[in-house]
């Protein structure tokens, strides 16, 4: 009986002895084929995202997704009477003291950071803890990025892809073609959109005519153009405008904007 079942044992030690190496192998490629599918929808995601960002360097988007976003809400509301007004010009086509005016108000570091100006998200942070208003530090770049591809909301996972899209648009874009992008689709009244409408809206001239005071009251509202407004100012408005207008000049007006024409020699 011993050694009958000592053989036993043993072709069973060899069974699961013989059958191990297949069970290792099976995982290895279940893991390989996992690694393989992840792979493939990185790349999908990246070309699927990094393509119209690419071509919308050199193309002019038809719409954002601000502007769809406000049109459903409105369709959903039953508002029949809304419109967007969006009218594209290029950067060359837009007064200087536009494009000087929300640097000034928006992102005094727009020429020299890579898309997130970490001292002001680091002083916004601080103002926070010591009990003031958490009040937003994004960039010219990160409004781009989430006017064009985005939805209004905080949630983590909106600022994630905030971040995403913006690497993107200041690998892919020069600055200029940034600031020309935010200049068209920045949101200046309900349905309004882009300083060119605003201009033709409010003084009834192309956007290439503003003067520092119109381009600083257009600037004045962008922190919520739902609620102020550049054609009925409240005081707080008139207070940002000369602000911004102090700002302007203290960057040395049109001049600032020398930094971002020496940025494209650069890239040439």
């Amino acid at each position: 009986m011993a050694p009958s079942r000592a053989r036993r044992a043993g072709a069973a030690a060899g069974a699961v002895a013989a059958r191990s190496p297949g069970a290792r192998h099976q995982r290895g490629g279940i893991l390989g084929r996992l690694l393989r599918w992840l792979l493939v929808v990185a790349v999908a995601w990246l070309l699927l995202t990094a393509t119209p960002v690419l071509l919308l360097r050199w193309l002019r988007p038809l719409t954002s997704a601000f502007m769809l976003e406000a049109r459903a809400a409105a369709l959903r509301a039953g508002d029949t009477s809304y419109h967007t007004d969006f009218r594209w010009v290029s950067l060359e086509q837009i007064s200087p003291n536009a494009a000087v005016a929300v640097i000034a108000a928006e992102d005094q570091q727009f020429p020299f950071h890579s898309g997130f100006d970490f001292d002001s998200i680091r002083q916004a942070v601080r103002t926070s803890e010591r009990g003031g208003r958490l009040r937003g530090a994004s960039t010219i770049s990160q409004q781009v990025a989430k006017n064009l591809f985005l939805w209004n909301g905080r949630s983590f996972l909106r600022k994630g892809l905030e971040a995403y899209f913006t690497v993107l648009i200041e690998t892919l874009w020069p600055k200029e073609r940034i600031l020309e992008m935010y200049l068209n689709v920045a949101q200046f009244g309900d349905g309004l959109y882009g300083v060119e409408a605003a201009a033709h809206r409010f003084w009834h001239k192309p956007a290439r005519r503003l003067s520092s005071g119109e381009a600083a009251l257009l600037a004045a509202v962008l922190p919520n153009p739902r609620l102020l407004h550049a054609d009925r100012p409240s005081r707080y408005v008139l207070e940002r405008r000369e602000w911004i207008l102090g700002q302007m000049r203290e960057l040395g007006g049109a001049a600032y904007l020398h930094a971002l024409e020496t940025e494209r020699r650069s890239l040439r």
